[in-house]
């Protein structure tokens, strides 16, 4: 008499299908895991390094000799600056001393809306550098607050707050000259350089009131 084996029951197969594909996952998970480790302080290295790239546009590495990206400051949401999240202020030192600060602020009027900045000032409170990190403005009339986009390549729009320093001078000064102020500007686009300027000359009024906290120790 021959016995003939049972099929598996339809339970018993759902289990081993659930068994298979646990074990499937968790070797999935754990070579993405491998994978992220491994590629992780090459993705830090290229954030940093892009970080450093645009700090550079505002502050030259000769005015520091501290690693800027480690000696910083969380700053909770500030309205001075138009920021509404928290950012991060970076503290440039030369022999142990303070000599600069880099932060975000943001021009929350721009003709096509925000504008995003990075600024250096020093312990003097002069600016050192602007730059515009992201704008909707508008292109071949708006945009020229970006360097590589001003007509003017010897002295790009940009660079007029070099040397300023807001929080010691007269604030119907940081007007365009159309509005009876210092600043150049485009004909036909003068929303966006208002913008900026108010911006940049909050955010140094800022830094200047807040000196001591801000260029604090590491």
């Amino acid at each position: 008499m021959t016995h003939t084996a049972k099929p598996p029951s339809a339970t018993k197969m759902a289990m081993r299908t659930a068994v298979i594909l646990f074990i499937f996952v968790v070797i999935f998970t754990g070579l993405l895991s491998g994978a992220y480790l491994w590629t992780l302080p090459t993705i830090e290295a290229a954030a940093s390094e892009e970080k450093m790239k645009l700090i550079d546009e505002v502050l030259p590495r000769t005015g520091y000799d501290n690693d800027l990206l480690k000696d910083t400051l969380q700053l909770a949401p500030t309205a001075a600056l138009g920021l509404d999240e928290a950012s991060m202020a970076y503290r440039a030192r030369k022999n142990g001393q303070p000599s600069a600060l880099v932060l975000e602020a943001v021009a929350p009027d721009g003709y096509s809306g925000k504008i995003r900045l990075l600024i250096a000032l020093g312990t003097d409170g002069a600016l050192l550098g602007v730059r515009v990190t992201q704008h909707k403005e508008t292109p071949g009339l708006g945009d020229y607050i970006e360097p590589k986009k001003d007509k003017n390549k010897e002295r790009p729009w940009i660079t007029q707050f070099n040397g300023l320093a807001p929080a010691s001078s007269e604030e119907r000064e940081w007007k365009v000259k159309k509005d009876g102020g210092r600043f150049d500007s485009v004909a036909g686009a003068t929303v966006t350089p208002r913008a900026v300027i108010k911006a940049v000359r909050k955010a140094a009024v800022y830094v200047a009131e807040n000196r001591e906290q801000l260029f604090g120790k590491p």
